[in-house]
């Protein structure tokens, strides 16, 4: 475990929540020659047992409405499929893509020309997109029972489950390494300097308080009263979600792509023999930050009918273990918040993913350095996803959300 102490009262960056964001951030922080600050990484569970990181289903897909949000997967696919040659270390596992694809599938016209004015952005932004008719999909996926769909779109480029947890545990590891430090500490208050365009320091539950040049807010859920801290209103809350791997009693003879049931269950494979399948409770409120709990009705009642009906040859399935996450989830928007305050300039964002924060945290973590180093974004633009958003009422739509 961290030490709960800091080494000294006085950091040039310091990360609020040390799982895939604040870690992805510190280490590209190590990679920017221009960077030679110190940086402490805050967190306040350094088992990780709880973070969204630890509960996440760990997939990428580039099927997205929007550019940048394809371009952010696009970037994590190519760091993940190298990540040996970026850590620069040679026992660093090989780690590839299973790319199974997402399927989604429209069962009415409208989604359906949705799903069409989206492949024309994702094949736009390079990805392989294709779009099925109910026919198209039989042939290739004979155990889907499709008599409601109009029209599937898939993508079996860089599309579909990977191991999100080495890549976090790689990145704590070689930053660590690299001198960043890890403390096992809570941030409880955060004051600014006196006309409120400063964050001067965070004061941690030991008592300690560390002067800050630059703060940046990676804690997940949590990350509306960490704003709130710093007197910023942040429109992200703890949603919960649950997760179910179960067995078939007649497992499939060939993958199964993680599909995106108009009911909005989604299952997919998970193991030679197993499968995962997930949803949002219903209804949908935000949670507190420590309910984990489970619905056990939600599978029975609702979950399992569905994947069923949807692929005959599940009739007969038996959940092996189940769990609950939070997603990190933005009301406004359902994007990324990345990047300062409007007002207090030395305030960083990287909140709000509401379930995509995996698979962008490669772009994002580089992202966050690139700022707090030259105080603008140099490789992928994502000013786009900017706090000042919200300040103008402007969402950014993005249509494919799970």
């Amino acid at each position: 475990m961290p030490n709960p102490t800091p080494k000294t009262n006085s950091y040039d960056v310091v990360i609020i929540g040390g799982a895939i964001m604040g870690s992805s951030t510190a280490w590209f922080l190590t990679e920017l020659d221009d960077f030679n600050g110190s940086v402490l990484v805050v967190e306040r569970d350094a088992s990780y047992e709880k973070c969204s990181t630890a509960h996440t289903n760990s997939c990428i897909r580039q099927q997205f409405s929007n550019r940048l949000n394809i371009e952010i997967s696009q970037f994590a696919a190519d760091f993940i499929v190298n990540l040996r040659d970026h850590i620069g270390d040679d026992r660093v596992p090989d780690i590839t893509i299973q790319s199974y694809g997402y399927m989604y599938l429209a069962n009415h016209e409208r989604f359906a020309e949705t799903l069409r004015e989206n492949q024309k952005i994702q094949l736009d932004a390079g990805a392989e997109t294709e779009l099925l008719t109910p026919e198209d999909i039989k042939v290739r996926y004979p155990f889907y029972m499709v008599d409601d769909i109009v029209l599937g779109s898939i993508n079996r480029k860089n599309e579909g489950y990977w191991d999100g947890g080495t890549v976090f545990d790689w990145w704590r590891r070689s930053a660590q390494a690299r001198g960043v430090e890890y403390i096992d500490n809570e941030v409880v208050a955060i004051t600014k300097n006196a006309n409120g365009t400063r964050v001067d320091s965070v004061t941690l539950a030991s008592g300690d308080v560390i002067s800050c040049g630059q703060v940046v807010n990676a804690s997940g859920p949590r990350g509306a009263r960490t704003a709130a801290m710093a007197g910023i209103e942040l429109p992200v809350e703890p949603r919960k979600r649950f997760t179910w791997i179960f067995s078939a009693e007649q497992p499939l003879d060939q993958e199964l792509p993680l599909t995106i049931d108009p009911s909005g269950v989604h299952f997919r494979q998970d193991g030679p023999k197993t499968y995962l399948a997930g949803c949002p409770a219903d209804p949908d409120p935000a949670v507190d930050f420590d309910d984990f709990a489970m619905d056990f009705d939600r599978w029975e009642n609702h979950v399992w009918p569905i994947i069923a009906t949807r692929i005959p040859q599940f009739e007969a399935i038996r959940v092996v273990t189940e769990w609950a996450g939070h997603y990190a989830y933005n009301t406004f928007d359902h994007n990324a918040i990345v990047g300062p305050h409007d007002q207090v300039k030395n305030f960083i964002f990287l909140n709000g993913f509401s379930g995509h924060g995996l698979q962008q945290s490669p772009a994002m973590g580089r992202g966050a350095a690139e700022w707090l180093t030259f105080g603008a974004f140099r490789s992928l633009d994502l000013s786009p996803f900017g706090y000042d958003r919200l300040v103008r009422n402007e969402p950014i739509i993005e249509k494919a959300i799970i």
